[in-house]
Protein backbone atom coordinates (compact mmCIF):
# COMPACT_ATOMS: atom_id res chain seq x y z
CA UNK A 1 0.00 0.00 0.00
CA UNK A 2 1.61 3.58 -0.82
CA UNK A 3 1.89 6.61 1.43
CA UNK A 4 -1.84 7.47 0.56
CA UNK A 5 -3.02 4.30 1.09
CA UNK A 6 -1.38 4.05 4.35
CA UNK A 7 -2.78 7.74 5.35
CA UNK A 8 -6.32 6.98 4.58
CA UNK A 9 -6.77 3.56 4.17
CA UNK A 10 -8.96 2.13 7.57
CA UNK A 11 -11.26 -1.07 7.46
CA UNK A 12 -14.63 -1.24 8.58
CA UNK A 13 -15.28 -3.92 12.32
CA UNK A 14 -15.08 -7.10 9.84
CA UNK A 15 -11.87 -5.95 9.14
CA UNK A 16 -12.31 -5.31 5.42
CA UNK A 17 -10.74 -2.23 3.68
CA UNK A 18 -13.19 0.44 2.85
CA UNK A 19 -13.56 1.58 -0.37
CA UNK A 20 -11.05 4.95 -0.63
CA UNK A 21 -12.54 8.03 -1.01
CA UNK A 22 -12.21 10.76 -3.49
CA UNK A 23 -9.87 12.50 -1.24
CA UNK A 24 -8.07 15.46 -2.48
CA UNK A 25 -4.60 16.52 -0.55
CA UNK A 26 -4.92 20.05 1.00
CA UNK A 27 -0.87 21.37 0.62
CA UNK A 28 -0.88 24.51 -0.36
CA UNK A 29 -1.90 28.63 0.53
CA UNK A 30 -3.00 28.60 -3.61
CA UNK A 31 -5.77 25.87 -3.41
CA UNK A 32 -7.52 27.55 -0.68
CA UNK A 33 -8.18 30.24 -3.25
CA UNK A 34 -9.39 27.36 -5.56
CA UNK A 35 -11.56 25.60 -3.07
CA UNK A 36 -13.43 29.09 -3.01
CA UNK A 37 -14.21 29.37 -6.61
CA UNK A 38 -14.88 25.69 -7.05
CA UNK A 39 -17.15 26.05 -4.01
CA UNK A 40 -19.63 28.17 -6.37
CA UNK A 41 -20.11 25.13 -8.75
CA UNK A 42 -20.60 22.40 -5.81
CA UNK A 43 -19.87 22.23 -2.25
CA UNK A 44 -16.34 21.35 -1.17
CA UNK A 45 -15.70 19.75 2.15
CA UNK A 46 -12.40 20.46 4.03
CA UNK A 47 -11.38 17.66 6.54
CA UNK A 48 -8.72 18.74 9.45
CA UNK A 49 -6.58 15.78 10.87
CA UNK A 50 -3.95 15.70 13.17
CA UNK A 51 -1.54 12.80 12.65
CA UNK A 52 -0.85 12.21 15.97
CA UNK A 53 -4.10 12.56 18.03
CA UNK A 54 -5.93 9.54 18.76
CA UNK A 55 -9.14 11.08 18.52
CA UNK A 56 -8.64 12.50 15.10
CA UNK A 57 -7.67 8.98 13.82
CA UNK A 58 -10.64 7.38 15.17
CA UNK A 59 -12.93 10.27 13.36
CA UNK A 60 -11.43 10.15 10.25
CA UNK A 61 -11.90 6.12 10.28
CA UNK A 62 -15.90 6.42 11.36
CA UNK A 63 -16.06 9.62 8.57
CA UNK A 64 -14.78 7.23 5.97
CA UNK A 65 -16.84 4.12 7.12
CA UNK A 66 -19.92 6.55 6.76
CA UNK A 67 -19.25 8.82 4.33
CA UNK A 68 -22.22 9.05 1.85
CA UNK A 69 -21.45 11.28 -0.86
CA UNK A 70 -20.24 10.40 -4.36
CA UNK A 71 -17.39 12.04 -6.01
CA UNK A 72 -20.52 14.59 -8.16
CA UNK A 73 -21.96 15.56 -5.25
CA UNK A 74 -18.68 17.61 -3.26
CA UNK A 75 -15.13 17.62 -3.37
CA UNK A 76 -13.42 16.19 -0.42
CA UNK A 77 -10.10 17.90 0.73
CA UNK A 78 -7.70 16.11 3.54
CA UNK A 79 -5.35 18.27 5.78
CA UNK A 80 -2.80 17.11 7.86
CA UNK A 81 -2.20 19.51 10.37
CA UNK A 82 1.28 18.70 11.32
CA UNK A 83 2.45 18.79 7.62
CA UNK A 84 0.65 21.96 6.41
CA UNK A 85 -0.26 24.46 9.74
CA UNK A 86 0.17 27.54 8.06
CA UNK A 87 -2.79 25.88 5.07
CA UNK A 88 -5.04 25.07 8.26
CA UNK A 89 -4.06 28.70 9.73
CA UNK A 90 -4.81 30.42 6.21
CA UNK A 91 -8.54 28.28 6.15
CA UNK A 92 -9.05 29.76 9.60
CA UNK A 93 -8.30 33.18 8.84
CA UNK A 94 -9.82 33.30 4.99
CA UNK A 95 -12.95 31.45 6.47
CA UNK A 96 -13.38 32.74 9.94
CA UNK A 97 -13.30 29.37 11.63
CA UNK A 98 -11.32 28.79 14.71
CA UNK A 99 -9.28 26.25 14.40
CA UNK A 100 -10.18 22.76 15.59
CA UNK A 101 -9.17 19.19 15.13
CA UNK A 102 -10.45 16.76 13.39
CA UNK A 103 -12.51 19.63 11.98
CA UNK A 104 -14.93 19.31 8.99
CA UNK A 105 -15.96 22.36 7.45
CA UNK A 106 -18.13 22.87 4.45
CA UNK A 107 -17.64 25.51 1.55
CA UNK A 108 -20.28 27.12 -0.85
CA UNK A 109 -20.44 30.20 -2.49
CA UNK A 110 -16.85 30.83 -0.92
CA UNK A 111 -17.78 31.15 2.76
CA UNK A 112 -18.28 28.19 5.03
CA UNK A 113 -21.99 26.92 5.76
CA UNK A 114 -21.34 24.28 8.52
CA UNK A 115 -18.94 23.38 10.10
CA UNK A 116 -18.32 20.93 13.32
CA UNK A 117 -15.45 19.29 15.34
CA UNK A 118 -14.23 16.00 17.23
CA UNK A 119 -17.54 13.46 17.89
CA UNK A 120 -19.88 15.42 15.91
CA UNK A 121 -18.21 15.18 12.79
CA UNK A 122 -19.60 11.50 12.49
CA UNK A 123 -22.59 12.68 13.50
CA UNK A 124 -23.61 15.27 10.78
CA UNK A 125 -25.93 14.03 8.11
CA UNK A 126 -24.03 15.56 5.52
CA UNK A 127 -26.64 14.87 2.58
CA UNK A 128 -28.33 17.72 4.76
CA UNK A 129 -25.44 20.02 5.14
CA UNK A 130 -23.75 19.35 1.39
Amino acid sequence: MGLLGNLFGSKNSSGKKVDDLPWIVLSSIEQIEEIKDKSKERPQLIFKHSTTCGISRMVLNMFEQGYPLNGEQADLYFLDLHAHRDVSNKVSEMFGVLHQSPQLLVVKNGTVTFHTSHGAIADTDLNSVV
